[in-house]
């Protein structure tokens, strides 16, 4: 099974290796060149929220027709990074030494200014319901995957330079980000400066940061302030151990990859503070997760009560969510069941994951950072849960 596993990734590897980690995004259409050209309609918060969604629901790409460049962005390049930190583990060469000192560079490059401390955004303006952020307002979800990513860098590498840098994230967190309190004092980061959201993977994401600098530095306010935020979140579990998305009516749902995102981080919190507390609440969640959102035959579901779109991000997630909270070995047959009905049904003859399967039609088009950087992380991930059971 293993070397169906890696002939799949090293297609995928070649791929992204001769793109040069640049690609197409989902969310990238407000980039278009075309649309930029009519000032009433990029002006528009309707217009903005419209053409972000026809690009991303569209099963048939028109980027180049819209002019949309292909571009680095700092999250999905801080998913290869981990990715060669984790191969490197495994078995350490040159050029794999060689590219994650070039990613690491590269993301450093790619700060966002006049914050705090050291903090990543995406390249593209991005409409949602809730609020509008231009490109590169950093946010703690890129912020944390690239945190991350540096020090897992800084782990393989002894590059003090990248420890530093994400060391000095945990001051973005803690003095840009908004906070809503609960009455106990407990409270949830916003999702980025601009916004007052209460998402809860956000937040969890938030703690994990801050929990895995204290690692670093044993600064007492960082295992402090994300224990105050883990206890929110915790709170805020349902009684059968799902979490919605959020705390808005219109993010009640209850998906796949943001569960995966919270047990992970949840059990990286106790893993780094030695804090133990919210340990049930982990448990109870990885059950429902385990059993809620796999079928029989390995397709991933998206959302707890329906199956499509199955989202290549789902899959990714089930490995990297199994093996960073060491239940790999105890859930093994699933992941493997899982992986390769996604690499049967979801990976291109060029070597490409694509982005969506759906009920009539599918997303077949190559997302960089949704798609192939999600499956480069979390395959680098199966093979060193893979070697570590050996």
């Amino acid at each position: 099974m293993s070397g169906n596993f890696r002939e799949s990734f090293e297609r995928l590897r070649q791929y992204c290796e001769k793109e040069g980690y640049r690609g197409w995004d989902p969310y990238d259409g407000l980039t278009s060149k075309l649309f930029r050209s009519i000032p009433f309609v990029r002006s528009n918060r309707f217009f903005r929220l419209a053409w972000i969604q026809f690009f991303k629901r569209s099963p048939v790409n028109v980027r180049n027709l819209a002019l949309i460049p292909k571009e680095y962005n700092a999250k999905g390049l801080a998913l290869f990074l981990t990715g060669y930190c984790n191969l490197y583990t495994i078995q350490p060469s040159e050029d794999c030494k060689s590219r994650i000192n070039f990613l690491a560079g590269k993301i450093i490059e790619l700060r966002s200014r006049g914050y705090s401390g050291s903090c990543w955004g995406y390249y593209f303006d991005w409409q949602a319901r809730a609020f509008f952020q231009p490109a590169n307002t950093p946010t703690v979800v890129a912020t944390s995957f690239v945190v991350n990513a540096l020090l897992d860098a800084y782990d393989v590498t002894g590059n003090v330079q990248y420890k530093e840098v994400a060391a000095s994230a945990a001051a973005f967190v803690l003095k840009d980000l908004n906070r809503t309190y609960d009455e106990a004092g407990n409270f949830s980061f916003s999702y980025s400066p601009m916004d007052k959201t209460q998402v809860f993977n956000a937040t969890l994401l938030g703690a994990r940061l801050l929990s895995r600098v204290y690692n670093y530095t044993k600064e007492a306010q960082l295992k402090e302030e994300a224990a105050r935020t883990v206890q929110y979140v915790c709170n805020r579990q349902q009684q059968n151990g799902a979490w919605a998305y959020g705390t808005l009516p219109y993010h009640a749902w209850v998906d796949s990859f943001h569960t995966g995102f919270n047990l992970e981080c949840l059990y990286e919190y106790q893993h780094y503070t030695g804090d133990t507390r919210f340990h049930a609440h982990i448990e109870k969640g990885l059950d429902y997760y385990i059993n809620t959102f796999f079928t029989s035959e390995g397709a991933s579901k998206y959302y707890n009560n329906q199956l499509y779109p199955i989202d290549i991000h789902a899959p990714a997630q089930l490995i990297v969510t199994l093996a960073r909270m060491r239940y790999f070995n105890k859930h093994k047959a699933l992941a493997e069941k899982v992986l390769s009905w996604t690499i049967r049904e979801m990976q291109d003859r060029q070597g490409y994951f694509y982005y969506q399967k759906k009920k009539k039609f599918s997303s077949k088009i190559s997302y960089m950072r949704w798609a192939q950087a999600w499956m480069f992380y979390a395959m680098s991930f199966y093979f060193v849960a893979e070697k570590q059971s050996t």
